[in-house]
């Protein structure tokens, strides 16, 4: 069998090499003191390896709280890897071993868990995206473009019935893709299978009337066996999505829909926060997005340009792009990016341009709702944006022939060719 890799950005108070050595221990066959049944032999079959130590830079000061004190912290890149046979081909227990006790070791003032490398045995196991870009944009009729999409706003409060005259008036504005927000799943006051009976009504006959079938990414969350029953109903429906959020199913309950579902699975990271905010601690979207592909997400959020959060842009395209990275030798396992929050026909250019393909899903809210020309306007500025990246003419250019794409780029900031903003 293989072997698991992990990366990790340390700051340590003692040496990188001693740190190295305690978090190799602690994840493996060590303890604080060496015990008798940890022979040399089970070390060398089972104790995890210190790979590499670089040493990248010092601090006077701890980056986080530490009880042991020194006068130079010094942080650096560590390299660690794990025998297969010491976890088997399972994801929740490989997240057990990069990602557990080490964290708050005394030996420890900073640690980031920055990249993992599965072994080709994973790749067997499990399932990975069912549909992922190609079988999405297939499934929702798109072509040659990013699918437009928005979500249901206000988050909550909206009876079945009005979420479905709002389905409808996005429907007939030309939508490709709609999503309940996180915070909507199967509440006393929009019940799911009340909620999915009233918008299937709409989308259905809308699809009947034109022929297109707008995708809408019901929020399936809940306990498993709820989870299964209502994506149960989903299909039966004629639904062509469901939506769950990551850190509330864990990597078993994402698997187990997975395999119970034959629908695209959108995959929410609501929470991203608590991983992403600070450099000093966490675990980052090139780790997770790597167990999510392999548990079977189609659909993961990546957060926008000029988004509303604390992501910068480069940090937002870089974990796009991580989605196209293989992670078999025989299988990609590809997802779609989701670009969201504060999203506008004006970063569409940008957008496309820096993830290099349109085969993403591109979600505005107030960016469609808050166009002049009410939904449609702001779908069709949007569908003109990508249309003008496509054909390598910038949006300023475009928008002189595109009323629609003009009045979005003066009311939401572009002014001329240069990317400036209000």
């Amino acid at each position: 069998m293989g072997r698991l890799f992990a990366t990790y950005d340390l700051e340590t108070p003692t040496t990188l090499e001693r740190a190295a050595e305690v978090i190799a221990g602690e994840q493996s066959s060590g303890t604080f003191l060496k015990l008798p049944g940890e022979t040399d032999r089970l070390k060398e079959l089972s104790g995890a390896r210190v790979e590499r130590v670089t040493a990248t830079s010092s601090s006077r000061v701890p980056s986080l709280p530490c009880r042991i004190s020194a006068e130079t912290y010094t942080r650096g890149e560590v390299v660690l890897s794990w025998p297969l046979e010491n976890m088997g081909t399972s994801l929740p227990n490989v997240l057990a071993t990069v990602a557990g006790n080490l964290f708050e070791l005394a030996d420890v003032s900073a640690l980031r868990l920055t990249d993992i490398s599965f072994p080709e045995e994973f790749a067997v196991t499990y399932p990975g995206p069912a549909y992922g870009r190609q079988g999405t944009l297939a499934l929702a009729g798109v072509r040659d473009r990013p699918m437009i999409g928005t979500i249901i706003k206000p988050s909550v409060g909206l009876s079945p019935a009005e979420t479905a005259s709002l389905v409808a008036k996005l429907a007939d504005g030309g939508i490709d893709f709609i999503k309940d927000d996180e915070l909507q799943a199967n509440g006393p006051h929009c019940p799911f299978e009340d909620r999915l009976n009233e918008v299937m009504k709409v989308i259905n006959s809308h699809a009947d009337r034109t022929g297109r079938k707008v995708m809408y990414a019901f929020n399936i969350t809940d306990e498993l066996d709820v989870m299964r029953r209502n994506a149960d109903l989903l299909q039966q429906a004629g639904g062509t999505c469901a939506m769950v959020s990551l850190f509330s199913l864990g990597l078993t309950g994402l698997t187990a829909i997975r395999r119970h579902v034959d629908l695209p699975l959108h995959c929410h990271r609501n929470g991203w926060g608590i991983y992403s905010r600070s450099p000093d601690i966490g675990i980052s979207f090139r780790v997770w997005q790597k167990f999510w592909r392999l548990a079977g997400a189609d659909h993961l959020h990546v957060n926008g340009i000029a988004n509303k959060f604390t992501e910068a842009d480069t940090t937002v395209i870089e974990n796009a792009r991580s989605l196209d990275d293989p992670l078999s030798e025989e299988r990609g396992y590809q997802a779609m990016p989701v670009f969201s929050s504060g999203q506008t026909a004006v970063q569409m250019e940008d957008t496309c341009r820096a993830v290099g393909h349109t085969d993403f899903i591109y979600c505005a809210g107030g960016g469609i709702m808050g166009h002049p020309g009410g939904v449609a306007g702001g779908v069709a500025s949007l569908k003109q944006a990508a249309e003008a990246s496509v054909g390598g003419i910038p949006a300023h250019v475009f928008a002189k022939d595109h009323k629609e794409l003009s009045e979005a780029l003066d009311l939401f900031g572009k002014k001329d060719g240069t990317g400036a903003r209000k």
